[in-house]
């Protein structure tokens, strides 16, 4: 992988594990991806941790749906549930496609980069 991708993907990365929204697979799956960088365990660790990136990163669909589930009511909170969908809705009338928390921002940015990443 060109130095100046893993470069940006290791900033990426951190971001995503030091957001308050990322999940424990994902930080578990940077940790692990960190750690095998210039390893012979590099190529496996990089598939895992796309493929765990693909699963978290949140549509702009999702989260509306989460957010007006009672699910979502309780994670975000009955008063501010509904905030977030009325967001969500917001974001994707301007052309988003992925929830824009700082974990799924990261995660977006690492994918632009998979095809490079995988190589």
């Amino acid at each position: 992988m060109d130095q100046t991708v893993q470069d940006y993907v290791v900033e990426q990365t951190h971001r995503l594990m030091e957001a308050f929204s990322c999940s424990g697979e994902a930080k578990e799956a940077a940790q692990a991806w960190l750690a095998a960088l210039g390893t012979d365990r590099e190529a496996e660790e990089t598939r895992k941790y796309v493929q765990e990136l693909e699963e978290d990163l949140v549509t702009v669909d999702q989260l509306i749906a989460f957010a007006e589930s009672d699910e979502g009511r309780q994670v975000f909170g009955a008063e501010a549930a509904p905030g977030v969908a009325a967001h969500g809705r917001e974001i994707k009338a301007a052309g988003a496609k992925y929830c824009d928390c700082p974990a799924c921002a990261a995660a977006a940015a690492i994918l632009e980069k998979k095809d490079l990443l995988l190589k």
